[in-house]
């Protein structure tokens, strides 16, 4: 075979023709067939709010939250002073035996003088930040505020604070730490003989 009779063997004959029937076949076929709309649920009617009152509601909501935001962080700053404070107490009871040393041994004055003055400075830092030292020496024992380590007989009535062994703070209302004392338990009561 040459290359002409190839080309032609391989070409297709004619194929519009076959392509404009099975159009029409198509066609033909789709009118025939009925179109069935597909009922769609119906939808509940919502609705919709305005969008001034979605705006005045959005509003309101990031009111709230800008509220929230600056108390809990006012929250955060006091629970940070807390700590900071809780950490100094210590430091403090520590300065205050020095001091009670140094009067007991009689070291120079000048020297008990300068130390007290920096005492005082830092009790005045602990009052600006609102911490403020528990009340204890002749006042009723209350437990939401001291620590009674001990009781003893005493000449003060019961239940009455004799000795204050450490110092207690609040910070504003709250109790930063509890003031140990010891509690009188009343009068010694003596026994007659019989």
């Amino acid at each position: 075979m040459s290359k002409k009779k190839k080309t032609e063997a391989e070409e297709p004959v004619n194929s519009e023709p076959t392509e404009e029937l099975e159009d029409v076949e198509i066609i033909e076929e789709l009118e025939d067939v009925e179109v069935i709309e597909e009922e769609k649920p119906a939808e509940p009617e919502v609705e919709e709010e305005p969008i001034r009152l979605q705006l005045m509601r959005l509003q309101a909501d990031f009111d709230n939250f800008r509220k929230r935001q600056v108390r809990e962080r006012a929250e955060w700053i006091v629970r940070a002073n807390e700590d900071l404070f809780l950490e100094l107490l210590p430091v403090i009871d520590h300065y205050e035996m020095g001091l009670k040393s140094a009067e007991d041994h009689q070291t120079d004055s000048s020297v008990t003088e300068g130390f007290k003055l920096v005492y005082t400075q830092l009790l005045d830092v602990l009052k600006k930040s609102n911490v403020t030292p528990i009340k204890t020496e002749g006042a009723a024992f209350d437990p939401h505020q001291h620590e009674a380590l001990t009781h003893m007989p005493s000449d003060l009535p019961a239940e009455t604070i004799v000795q204050e062994i450490r110092r207690g703070y609040m910070l504003g209302d709250k109790l930063l730490r509890a003031a140990q004392v010891v509690v009188s338990s009343g009068p010694v009561e003596e026994k007659e003989s019989e």
